[in-house]
């Protein structure tokens, strides 16, 4: 397998030294200033948009998906965005989540790749998110990609991610392990920070440049995992998005599971939007190494041998004669 995904490993083994998941629940308990935020019964129904709502009880009912339809925004064929949370949610939730950084308790990275930021599973809030996935993710995921939601998803992984100045200004471009992502902006108030969408993985236009998402607060974006991404330097202020990475046993244990679809040969040289200075071989050969990032000259596995553009061996030539 090629590892061409953000891994979850890295966050999750940091923090149970000192307070297990279970240990961390139970500690902030006591200092929650929204307990309604960690309710699995209640859920976050009451904050998500009333039309959505609506539209997936018409799904639900007649197998008719149009008024969800009417609601999605397609950014690029495969990605959509769409309302999906009020203002108060968003308000009362980043409210929550300063409450827990203030609190003393431990601080997972919510991922490899993202130093800033929180799994909110482990916080608490796993059972209210299980339900809006139950709810309205998965409904929405079988609709748009009934391949990778067949049977329903099986588990999740939910976190928020933080950019802002004398952070993490941005994210190199990855793909998620996740087979259904569902990105949602909290706030706050910035500039930049744009999110570039690129190709599906293994395909042979997978490092073409297809979009640049802008961010909106209380709008969700949904994507597949295996679509190459990566978050724009954010210029002002601070993004605060939830990430849900929904994941499908069933799918990922068929014969169609992305992973194990044939990686095909690259059409054309990447597009530099595209690149990743973590993953891709021959970013040097289009791309200045990002300050404090060339020790990844020369340890890039894309595309692996067997997958080059036409053009590509001359260019890595021309690398290692350089290293």
């Amino acid at each position: 397998a090629f590892l061409s995904k953000i891994s979850m490993a890295d966050g999750l083994l940091l923090v149970t030294q000192a307070v297990g998941n279970k240990g961390m629940s139970q500690a902030y308990k006591p200092l929650r200033r929204h307990p309604e935020l960690f309710d699995p019964k209640q859920g976050w129904q009451r904050w998500v948009n009333p039309d959505l709502i609506e539209s997936i009880q018409e799904y639900r009912l007649s197998g008719n998906k149009t008024m969800v339809h009417n609601l999605l925004q397609e950014e690029v064929a495969g990605v959509y965005s769409f309302e999906i949370f009020s203002e108060a949610f968003c308000e009362m939730f980043l409210d929550e989540l300063d409450g827990y950084y203030g609190s003393g308790l431990p601080i997972a990275r919510p991922n490899s790749m993202n130093n800033y930021g929180i799994v909110v599973n482990q916080i608490g809030m796993r059972g209210a998110i299980t339900s809006l996935q139950k709810k309205v993710l998965q409904p929405l995921s079988e609709i748009l990609y009934p391949l990778q939601a067949r049977g329903g998803f099986t588990g999740h992984h939910s976190f928020m991610v933080q950019y802002k100045a004398d952070e993490d200004l941005g994210l190199d471009m990855h793909t998620d392990d996740s087979d259904v992502t569902f990105n949602m902006c909290l706030g706050r108030n910035f500039t930049g920070a744009t999110l570039t969408i690129c190709g599906d993985s293994r395909q042979p236009r997978h490092r073409q440049f297809y979009h640049s998402y802008s961010h909106v607060v209380g709008r969700a974006l949904v994507h597949l995992g295996s679509r190459r991404h990566g978050a724009d330097d954010i210029l002002s202020g601070s993004r605060q998005n939830l990430i849900v990475w929904n994941q499908n046993d069933r799918y990922r244990s068929s014969a169609q599971y992305v992973n194990k679809q044939p990686y095909h040969k690259e059409a054309a040289p990447p597009d530099p939007r595209c690149l990743s200075y973590t993953h891709d071989r021959d970013f040097g050969a289009f791309l200045d190494y990002p300050p404090g990032k060339s020790e990844y000259r020369g340890h890039g596995w894309c595309p692996p041998h067997f997958a080059c553009y036409d053009s590509m061996s001359p260019i890595l030539n021309t690398l290692k004669d350089e290293l």
